[in-house]
């Protein structure tokens, strides 16, 4: 590999390495050559304006640096009054408490209440409002659904050092892993960007044949082979726990070619984009998630305006309808008024002695 063709991590420093989502993709521009010195190609007067215009940008930044750190602290407040909710919505969630009008005294109830009674809690409650966001929903498979009807909780928590934010994911003792608390840590560059610089998930202790991020896939050996003993082969599939195997960031002396730079940078985005969805609308929002109100407001607008996209095709199809029975009837007109010209041998009435009808006529 050429270093024309290659990017190496050296080059970002240690210090500054941001996710490929910002540096990766400015190294790109680099490689393909869109990076230019725009200053260079103005004129001196052209020049001096943008010097000022830059100095006013500088004023904006630092109004706008004191605004993020104003903004942190009040989000920090506002955190700490949300934990009682967060604590009682958990209490709710896992059956800890009992609500009022709610009985769980099984003795009151008849045959077909004892369902009902033996229910503890909103069962399912994280994995409903994790499957109705799209977002989300596109992550998790039909086997993962029998290991997220275990997930009783989801937090998450600021970090200071580094800066970014952790997520948590509680679960009850449950047949597919060990681990009774999974974790993911987003470090940033820039929070408020936000810039990312990784991520890191918890290593999940599944056990044995319970592995949801992979499948086994079993071929039958070859008719006359020695071996009669089926081969099994392991390959990684989809999965909403693969979300805790984030997409690593190459050391600083490895090179990475312009394609996996960005495939990794998708991919870096993808996994930001599905964090930050659990952060800051599951989380706050999860019983609205729950119910599909959250769903209904904030897709509901692309649902009207698909719905109006097949009302106007079936206009339009029927306005073709109209048009292929009018096409079929001068059709027939036609090859009608030509049977009468052979056997008369005069041709028809011209349309200005029969008289033309109105458009709206033509319609019916």
């Amino acid at each position: 590999m050429s270093n024309n063709d290659s990017l190496n991590m050296a080059d970002l420093g240690a210090e500054n390495r941001a996710d490929l989502v910002n540096v990766l993709k400015n190294k790109l521009q680099d490689l393909t050559g869109k990076h230019s010195d725009v200053l260079e190609n103005l004129s001196p007067n052209v020049r001096k304006r943008v010097d000022v215009l830059r100095g006013i940008q500088s004023q904006h930044d630092e109004l706008e640096a004191k605004f993020f750190e104003e903004r942190a602290a009040l989000e920090a407040r506002y955190q700490k009054l949300y934990q009682p909710l967060y604590a009682k919505r958990y209490e709710i969630v896992t059956g800890a408490v009992e609500v009022e009008g709610a009985t769980a005294d099984s003795e009151e109830k008849n045959k077909e209440d004892e369902k009902e009674a033996e229910e503890k809690g909103v069962p399912d409650f994280w994995l409903t409002a994790m499957k109705n966001n799209e977002v989300l929903a596109e992550e998790i498979s039909e086997r993962d659904e029998g290991a997220l009807k275990f997930l009783k909780d989801i937090k998450w928590f600021r970090i200071d050092n580094p800066k970014g934010f952790k997520l948590e994911f509680y679960f009850d003792t449950n047949p597919f892993f060990k681990n009774s608390v999974l974790t993911k840590i987003y470090h940033m560059i820039d929070e408020d960007e936000p810039i990312l610089e990784k991520a890191i998930g918890t290593e999940i202790e599944w056990y044995p044949g319970k592995t949801l991020t992979q499948k086994i896939l079993k071929k039958k050996p070859k008719k006359g082979s020695k071996n009669a003993k089926p081969i099994t082969k392991t390959e990684q599939c989809d999965s909403f726990f693969n979300f805790f195997s984030p997409p690593q960031v190459p050391e600083e002396d490895e090179d990475i070619d312009e394609d996996a730079a960005e495939e990794l940078q998708n991919l870096m985005e993808q996994d930001y984009d599905i964090g930050s969805t659990i952060r800051d609308k599951i989380i706050p929002h999860a019983v609205s998630w729950f119910t599909g109100e959250a769903a209904q407001e904030e897709y509901g607008d692309i649902e009207d305006d698909e719905d109006e996209d097949l009302d106007d095709e079936d206009d339009e199809d029927d306005e073709d309808d109209e048009d292929d029975d009018e096409d079929e009837d001068e059709s027939k007109t036609m090859k009608k008024s030509s049977a009468v010209r052979k056997k008369s041998g005069r041709a028809p009435a011209a349309d200005g002695q029969q008289g033309e009808r109105p458009p709206e006529c033509k319609q019916q």
